[in-house]
């Protein structure tokens, strides 16, 4: 993913000391550079990931406090992501910078890049976002100043990206208690819940308990525990817990939230508690907890809960080819609650990639040509057959007679609605391929109106879609391809697709948007009942109807598949009578 830091280090060497722009004016930001040594590598070689964090919270810091003026703690680090293993040898450069200021917090961006000395190659190593506050002197109120982005389109866009990830944070528990209901309705008939457990690891045994007595080398400038020093201790416990599992040396992937709930200081026992949460066929989530003790709480047993993590771990062979790690089954309640937390937390790590970092994906319509009828319809229906044959669904939530499906491979996502619906096969598919009835139950459609009719098979609509956000208003054009089945078991097909018309170009008042492969697939299941699954291919035109369902904070698309139901067998009663 490329960010507003990535470009602008492509565009040139940073300084050290104040960045300054063609204004003359200096940036909140900051860089250290170091070489790696051999004290500084694990025992494969490589940068240990827990010095790379300690390294990366102190210059976060000194962004954050050239910034504020005042001292900073660190309230959190999250979108930990590491890419590139670094070398003794070779030297990294950590550079971060304040994206934008709040009342009492700010957001540090952090990237670290790598260079080889002999070919003087650069590559990306790893990125994350702090979030520190500002700690007041006396009694004074903090208020920070606004981050100045030098109408700088690149600083522009973090800055604006700041806002929505912190919107994101904020809702970030009640998005998981929503999909932690979602996912624990779904544990009885959910098929992880019904595995033999026979080949299967239990939890338990990876479980770590580590302690560390905090030595003034540890403490930071303020007299507290050292930030870094603490991610660095939940690392190492973390890659014990996760060696335990799969008996072999795991290489962490990312961190999913360091979130310090409290200080600690010199003096302070501080117990690291580590166990793999789940595992999820090429990586596997293991959790963190920190609790510090004092003398009188560590005689009377009484900790403080000072921090926590969640580490995701991957392990290649030496082609870099990903390898499998063992399935893990809970023995406990609590066991069970970790086990499908993590569940929830891999849901919320995908909406978050996809909502703040989804790519552009250039131009997906293709011409629509009657000519090529036959090859374009062909093409359509063959996309959506092939999406719907794929497999790794993965069922997010259940409500009746709806069930919503996600499936994401590399940067791509799909999402699957099923649908129950007390109607005929032939009677949904003849509802549902008129598009222009579709604005009866779908609230996104404004309005559809037919653009060209090849024949009974292929039509072409402009649909117009509703603002999200205070955004504008999208439109689609469609090609909307059906066909009924050949033969007993085959599904009816309603496949869609964007495609350019000359008729049609794009309006200043809308935002032209595209989708690559939609659909719905119906299956008879009686003489009056049948299945209706929707596919939907997701783009960035079509992500913003559905981010805050995929976030967890909606029930858009259940609401929306509701309509639908209730619109196909309302109109089948209408229809007998």
């Amino acid at each position: 993913m490329e960010t507003g830091m990535d470009r602008m280090y492509q565009g040139g060497t940073m300084m050290n000391g104040p960045a300054e722009t063609k204004c003359g004016r200096s940036l909140a930001e900051v860089q250290m550079c170091q070489s790696i040594l051999p004290c500084h590598a694990n025992h494969q070689g490589g940068l240990g990931a827990g010095q790379l964090l300690k390294w990366m919270d102190t210059t976060a810091c000194l962004a954050a406090e050239r910034h504020a003026g005042i001292p900073c703690v660190t309230a959190s680090m999250d979108d930990v992501q590491f890419e590139e293993t670094v070398r003794v040898g070779q030297v990294i450069n950590i550079r971060a910078r304040v994206n934008r200021a709040f009342n009492t917090s700010m957001e540090v961006g952090i990237h670290v890049s790598v260079q080889d000395i002999l070919s003087g190659v650069q590559k990306r190593v790893c990125m994350a976002f702090s979030t520190f506050v500002g700690k007041p002197v006396g009694t004074n109120k903090v208020i920070l100043r606004p981050v100045d982005f030098q109408n700088s389109v690149e600083w522009h866009l973090e800055y604006s990206l700041a806002s929505e990830r912190r919107r994101l944070r904020l809702y970030n528990q009640e998005a998981f208690n929503n999909l932690m209901l979602d996912y624990h309705a779904l544990k009885d008939d959910a098929v992880w819940s019904r595995k033999d457990t026979t080949l299967k690891i239990s939890t338990e045994c990876t479980r770590v308990e580590s302690i560390e007595l905090v030595l003034p080398p540890h403490a930071n400038h303020h007299g507290n525990t050292f930030g870094g020093q603490i991610m660095a201790w939940m690392e190492n416990a973390a890659t014990v817990a996760a060696s335990r599992l799969c008996g072999t040396y795991p290489t962490l992937k990312e961190v999913d939230m360091f979130q310090f709930r409290g200080p600690s200081s010199v003096g302070d026992r501080l117990v690291f508690k580590a166990m793999v949460n789940n595992s999820f066929h090429s990586s596997v989530e293991v959790g963190v907890r920190v609790e510090a003790y004092n003398c009188e709480e560590w005689n009377q047993g009484n900790p403080r809960h000072i921090n926590s993590a969640f580490f995701l771990y991957q392990r290649t062979n030496q082609d870099g080819q990903f390898l499998p790690f063992p399935e893990v089954f809970s023995t406990t309640q609590d066991g069970e609650r970790r086990y499908i937390a993590a569940m929830v937390r891999k849901r919320i790590r995908m909406a978050r990639k996809h909502i703040l970092y989804s790519r552009d994906e250039g131009p997906i319509s293709v011409p629509w040509d009657k000519r090529n009828q036959v090859f374009l319809g062909y093409n359509n229906v063959a996309a959506l057959t092939v999406l719907a044959e794929k497999q790794g669904w993965e069922v997010s939530s259940k409500n009746n007679k709806i069930r919503v499906f996600v499936l994401e491979e590399l940067h791509l996502l799909s999402i699957k609605v099923e649908m129950v619906v007390d109607t005929p096969a032939f009677h949904a598919f003849s509802l549902l391929s008129d598009l222009k009835l579709r604005p009866q139950w779908d609230t996104n459609y404004l309005s559809c109106e037919e653009v060209e009719r090849a024949d009974e098979e292929e039509t072409v609509y402009h649909i117009k879609c509703g603002p999200v956000n205070g955004s504008k208003s999208r439109d689609f054009v469609f090609l909307l391809s059906k066909r009924q089945p050949c033969k007993d078991g085959d599904p009816y097909v309603i496949a869609l697709r964007s495609v350019t018309v000359d008729c049609l170009p794009p309006d200043e008042n809308y935002i032209r948007s595209e989708a690559k492969c939609a659909g719905f697939l119906i299956h008879r299941l009686s003489i009056s009942t049948c299945q209706v699954s929707y596919y939907n291919q997701v783009t960035s035109g079509v992500l913003p109807y559905i981010a805050g369902n995929l976030a967890g904070l909606s029930k858009s698309m259940e609401e929306t598949a509701s309509c639908c139901v209730k619109f196909l067998e309302q109109d089948t009663i209408s229809t007998s009578l």
